[in-house]
């Protein structure tokens, strides 16, 4: 069995973007789930300077859990970039989050 979820929310005028998808799925005895969120906003900048734009990060977490047979992983990336259309200075901030958790499903059915 596989579900699928994608959404794709744009906004010209707020200058904005967001693709969001989720899939869930269970095979050979272990249920995925998968989350994915996709973030842009766009601003036009006067000044270019570098303490203007916001510092880029990663995140990563692992957790498992031997007792309920369930593992997560999560990982976040936050950048940005200067981005020059015709005579005017944009600065593009983005995130892009991922979330994956696992799950046994075959516990259930031995005990």
């Amino acid at each position: 069995m596989r579900d699928l979820l994608y959404k794709n929310l744009t906004s010209d005028d707020k200058r904005r973007k967001i693709i969001a998808s989720s899939e869930i799925s269970d095979k050979e005895g272990v249920r995925s789930v998968i989350s994915r969120h996709f973030i842009w906003l766009l601003k036009e900048v006067k000044d270019c300077s570098v303490k203007n734009k916001p510092a880029s990060s990663i995140y990563v977490l692992k957790e498992k859990n031997t007792k309920e047979c369930k593992q997560k992983y999560f990982c976040r990336i936050k950048g940005s970039i200067y981005a020059v259309a015709g005579s005017k200075i944009f600065l593009i901030m983005y995130m892009h989050s991922l979330k994956i958790h696992l799950q046994d499903l075959t516990q259930f059915t031995t005990k």
